[in-house]
């Protein structure tokens, strides 16, 4: 079943290619505007305000905390009675060394504080913090995609795959559009999200 969205579309995989396609154009305004470099690194509000503008074209809760439990398979995301909670303790998370960066990184996608889309925004919002402390951005296309995936479906239990595979592809060239660009590629996302309103976990 395909999520609601502005464009009337129910068919899932539909939705995905148009999706992707609104949201890589909505990514290029972003890097092409400045504004990247005017929003503050490490902050909720920085990520809530990448996902509003890659999203708000296609759905409503583009940049809106989500009002769903959200489970990957067996792993549940944080559960929405503690996810407030759990945002304010990720801002304040020290982001000064890679290593710090990374676990922000990786308590944010345990968050995921939005419906859909996490993936995307998160990957700009690291390599904005990445830029701003390291002086780095994350070469996306030196990252495979399937380790990728894997490293972080078992960064809450051991990030210390996840570390390997960033440190590995990050680069000085923080200016370049297309290492930018390759961050936001659909293929990096997860897939196979369910939701549900009741039950704690």
């Amino acid at each position: 079943m395909a999520l609601e969205n502005k464009l009337g579309i129910t068919d899932p995989a539909e939705l995905a290619r148009e999706e992707e396609r609104l949201s890589k154009k909505k990514a290029a305004e972003l890097y092409d505007s400045g504004y990247l470099d005017k929003l503050t690194p490490g902050t909720y509000a920085t990520l809530a305000e990448v996902h509003r503008f890659l999203f708000s074209d296609i759905y409503d809760f583009a940049g809106k905390i989500r009002d769903v439990n959200l489970a990957k398979g067996n792993f549940r995301f944080a559960p929405l009675m503690y996810l407030d909670a759990s945002l304010k303790n990720i801002e304040k998370m020290p982001q000064s060394t890679f290593d710090e960066i990374v676990e922000k990184y990786v308590e944010m996608n345990i968050a995921h504080p939005f419906r859909d889309g996490n993936g995307r925004s998160a990957r700009i919002w690291l390599d904005i913090i990445f830029k701003k402390e390291l002086g780095m951005v994350v070469h996306w296309s030196r990252v495979d995609k399937e380790d990728y995936l894997l490293a972080m479906e078992r960064s809450p239990i051991r990030d210390i795959e996840i570390k390997h595979l960033l440190k590995a592809a990050l680069t000085d060239k923080i200016n370049d559009r297309e290492i930018y660009m390759k961050g936001i590629d659909h293929s990096y996302h997860y897939e196979g999200y369910s939701a549900f309103k009741t039950g704690e976990f």
